[in-house]
């Protein structure tokens, strides 16, 4: 459902913006890591944060993802949250580490200690896609 012209956005190191809905609907933007398996977009985050509260409450998401070289080039993806995944082996964020800051280790470390936090992440199911 992502064009090919646009799929860079969401394979390489590009932060997007998630957009959740708080509890009185107003939308809250986070700056986030993303990747994507070809099907899901997958987003990284520290369980019991606020964009996790609003998800566990209402799936509806958005991404939006701006093309740093060019800002009017964009890729927003409006979708549904199908599953959250504990990371326990932390094996998702350290992908999204590598890809983004060329290190596998988040925190500096292997794998994160369960004191540090508790990540999860999401597959977002693709709704409709807006490629610019």
């Amino acid at each position: 459902m992502i064009p090919d012209s646009h799929t860079d956005l969401l394979t390489e190191a590009v932060t997007v913006t998630l957009v959740t809905l708080m509890p009185d609907g107003q939308p809250q933007a986070t700056p986030v890591w993303v990747d994507y398996d070809g099907t899901h977009l997958l987003v990284n985050v520290g369980e019991g944060r606020q964009k996790d509260r609003n998800i566990r409450r209402n799936p509806k998401v958005t991404v939006l993802a701006i093309d740093p070289k060019n800002p009017y080039r964009y890729l927003e993806v409006r979708g549904v949250v199908e599953e959250i995944v504990v990371d326990e082996t932390g094996d998702n964020m350290n992908a999204l580490s590598l890809k983004y800051r060329g290190t596998p280790k988040r925190y500096g470390l292997e794998a994160p200690p369960r004191e540090v936090e508790t990540r999860v992440y999401y597959r977002i199911k693709p709704l409709r896609v807006i490629a610019r």
